[in-house]
């Protein structure tokens, strides 16, 4: 048989070299994708290629300058983002009162409407970095910054004139010094602490009562040095003041390293659950606690645990005014029929206790007022939920066992809540998740170390707290954490306040209610994934992050690959590499899906980098 010789034509010719090329191509790809690989920066800062025995993953080290390489290799990464103006510098896009002038809101100024939160609709969104004010610093660590605040970080004086006689602050030279007093205790909230504790005659005059009193709500707490104070007696505080007048008292805090936050006492419920505080302080706070039926002193009722305190100041101990005097009598009636009975009264602070059970309450006459809440009524919905004038009964459980079932601290941290059962979660599966965050913690303070210096954290914000598993595992280090709950899962929340800590509800997919650069360290474990689910920007979370994020300070993401991959993008444009670090952790009794751990820390810029 003949062969028959056939030449190629010019089309088929065309089509194997784009064969060809196309190969080449995807060989080039296989090769730079390897290259491009997510990276971790290890402590012995060298090239190193190895499996990590307790994370249980390749940890490929890279220079942080690689990422410029990644940004010029995506297309869609951002350059930069804009810098806001130098006059929002202390902006809280959901506490901004221009925002109300601008968009007319008709808000009722007698009832605080005001001073609670109305966040910007999408198309008036900040979408810009907020700078640090002119002259700003790396915050004094703690223990130092109770006592001392750089002036350059809070320009703001006021408050040091207008409380010259009670100790609030003193300016000295470039800094803020806070002495330690207060409206009601001029001479020092140390020996104040001890004056509760020999009125409630609690043993050797601590006010901790052998670790049965140890979560503290501060209303109106002025610059919060009553709670700095309440840390050295094993007594943690939430410190709550309003963005009111007395301008940034809880800014002043929080640059301190004080547990605190912005609230007020309006509408709406504090975003905290039921039954979550055994004392309740209002030092001189100038509320009146007789309008709408009691609403407010309702609240807080609904705030304290079986047999709470409530310490109070003004006006009631007044002796002599005739106002205060009716005001008194009136405020003595009302808290009769919530069946709270004065516990301690001395000069001009007085103590009430609340009812152990439901029993007084349902031995009061019909049609006493303030009414009991409806038995449908879930005390521990928070989140945009309008307060209201009547009494939240105990649980059947709470009622029969006559107190709230907590062990003293610091037991009642790692022992299994008489709650747990409410939110759904055994015994077992809470020893398990605090098991699960001690060996995560562990690991990320051992990817860290390198960085990490002494006292360099202070204020800490777990963003999903779940059962407080997170800020239990810090509970040795110098830190407090603010447990935030997505609103998703704001049962667990009451958890977090049965083993002592502290928290707050929260929806991200709004911007939180603080100032600018107040934390140290954000963890976000599943976060972006939650709200990328409900349609919310991840961008939008990012950036405010970067807002409540201290310059020098971390973050510690901890989400799926494709949120990991998204984030990452976004790193340099954030000037979030000042170090960077990214890794696979071990699977674990937590991991639902496959997770990936990316941590930042975030330079500290200036306005002279705003055109950069």
């Amino acid at each position: 048989m003949k062969h028959k010789t056939h030449s190629l034509s010019p089309t088929r010719r065309l089509k194997l070299l784009l064969l060809c090329l196309i190969l080449l191509l995807a060989l080039l790809c296989l090769y730079y994708g390897s290259s491009l690989a997510p990276s971790s920066r290890r402590s012995d800062g060298e090239d190193s290629f190895g499996s990590d025995p307790v994370l249980g993953a390749v940890a490929v080290s890279r220079d942080v300058g690689h990422l410029h390489e990644l940004r010029e290799l995506n297309l869609d990464v951002p350059g930069s983002i804009p810098i806001c103006d130098e006059r929002y510098s202390e902006l809280i896009p959901c506490l901004d009162r221009n925002l109300i002038y601008q968009l007319k809101l008709k808000l009722n100024l007698s009832l605080m409407e005001h001073y609670e939160r109305h966040c910007p609709p999408p198309e008036r969104r900040y979408n810009c970095l907020i700078p640090p004010p002119t002259g700003y610093k790396i915050p004094i660590r703690w223990p130092a910054s109770r006592d001392e605040v750089w002036k350059a970080n809070i320009p703001h004086t006021h408050l040091a004139q207008e409380k010259s006689d009670q100790n609030w602050m003193v300016v000295n030279g470039d800094k803020i010094n806070f002495p330690g007093g207060g409206t009601h205790f001029h001479y020092g909230a140390d020996k104040y602490i001890i004056a509760l504790a020999k009125m409630l005659k609690f043993p050797g005059d601590k006010l901790h009562n052998g670790g049965n009193l140890r979560n503290v709500l501060d209303v109106g707490c002025g610059v919060a040095s009553f709670g700095a104070y309440l840390l050295s007696h094993d007594i943690i505080a939430m410190s709550l003041a309003p963005n009111d007048v007395h301008e940034n008292q809880i800014q002043f805090a929080l640059e301190r390293g004080i547990p605190s936050a912005l609230g007020v006492l309006g509408t709406k419920r504090l975003p905290y659950p039921s039954r979550s505080f055994e004392l309740v302080h209002c030092s001189r706070c100038r509320i009146d606690w007789l309008q709408r039926d009691g609403i407010l002193l309702l609240e807080l009722d609904r705030l304290l645990r079986p047999g709470g305190y409530f310490a109070y100041s003004s006006p009631e101990a007044y002796a002599h005014d005739p106002e205060n005097r009716r005001i008194g009598i009136a405020m003595n009636d009302l808290l009769r029929r919530m069946c709270w009975k004065v516990v301690a009264k001395k000069d001009q602070t007085v103590v009430w206790a609340k009812p152990v059970s439901n029993s007084c309450y349902l031995k009061r006459a019909p049609g006493t007022l303030p009414p009991l809440c409806d038995l449908e009524d879930d005390p521990d919905l928070t989140w945009n939920v309008s307060m209201k004038a009547c009494i939240s009964r105990y649980s059947k459980k709470m009622h029969r066992l006559k107190g709230s079932g907590l062990i003293p601290w610091p037991r009642r941290l790692t022992s299994a809540p008489p709650r747990l059962e409410d939110v759904g979660v055994s015994a077992e599966e809470f020893k398990d998740d605090s098991n699960v965050w001690q060996l995560r913690v562990a690991e990320y303070w051992k990817e860290m170390r390198v960085v990490l210096q002494r006292n360099s954290i202070r204020n800490v914000m777990d963003m999903n707290s779940n059962l407080g598993g997170f800020a239990a595992a810090l509970v040795n280090e110098a830190v407090w954490v603010m447990n935030v709950a997505p609103v998703n899962s704001s049962a667990k929340l009451k958890i977090v306040y049965d083993r002592g800590l502290l928290g707050t509800v929260h929806d991200w997919c709004e911007a939180f209610s603080t100032y600018p650069r107040t934390y140290d360290l954000l963890h976000a474990w599943a976060v972006f994934s939650e709200i990328s689910a409900r349609g919310c920007s991840m961008e939008d979370l990012i950036i405010e992050m970067d807002r409540i994020l201290r310059p020098d300070g971390f973050i510690i993401i901890r989400d799926v690959p494709s949120v990991i991959n998204y984030i990452r993008k976004y790193v340099t444009a954030l000037r979030w590499d000042e170090w960077f670090s990214e890794v696979e952790p071990r699977i674990d009794a937590l991991s639902k899906v496959e997770e990936r751990v990316l941590i930042a820390r975030k330079k500290l810029w200036g306005k002279e980098l705003a055109t950069v």
